[in-house]
């Protein structure tokens, strides 16, 4: 698995570089097709925070997590272990997921400021049913998650509901 090791206001110093490599080395132990993982390090207001996104090969799933703290090894922990949480609640879910091998999530384009739209995001969409959608949703952390429903062949949106349960959004033209 290829990690890739950004820092904002922080240098990424090579401890913190090995550290960062052994830690989300760890993650191939559940999957052995881990192909790329992105890993932002960043302080904010004496915060240090770490975003992990977990791109796998061939099936395009991808788990994300995000945590802070005042110490960066410890943000990395506690990030390290929200994605361990995910994986070992999707795991059965996500072994049975066959997803074609081009299809993956990509392209962020930043727009216009000013209480308009700021910015555009293109992705590939694949066919899924609603309960594979949810689970995606709930690796990425959003709260929506649109996608081609398998069953009726239209884009749908899943999103969590305040009262813990999911709402599904099909078009009516």
């Amino acid at each position: 698995m290829q990690i890739i090791v950004r820092g904002r206001n922080v240098e990424v110093t090579p401890a913190l570089r090995e550290y960062v490599d052994e830690k989300i080395g760890r993650l191939t132990r559940y999957f052995d097709n881990l192909r790329e993982a992105t890993v932002l390090l960043s302080v904010e207001r004496g915060r240090h925070v770490v975003e992990v996104t977990v791109f796998m090969n061939e099936n395009g799933i991808i788990l994300r997590g995000e945590e802070a703290s005042n110490d960066m090894y410890a943000s990395l922990d506690l990030v390290l272990e929200k994605l361990e949480r995910q994986i070992e609640k999707y795991k059965t879910k996500i072994n049975r997921i066959v997803l074609p091998k081009d299809k993956q999530n990509g392209d962020d384009k930043v727009e216009i400021e000013n209480g308009k739209v700021v910015k555009t995001k293109r992705f590939a969409v694949k066919p899924m049913d609603t309960e594979e959608a949810v689970m995606q949703m709930n690796l990425l952390g959003h709260d929506f998650f649109v996608f081609f429903n398998s069953e009726s062949e239209e884009v749908n949106v899943v999103y969590k509901r305040k009262d813990g349960n999911y709402g599904l959004i099909e078009p009516e033209f």
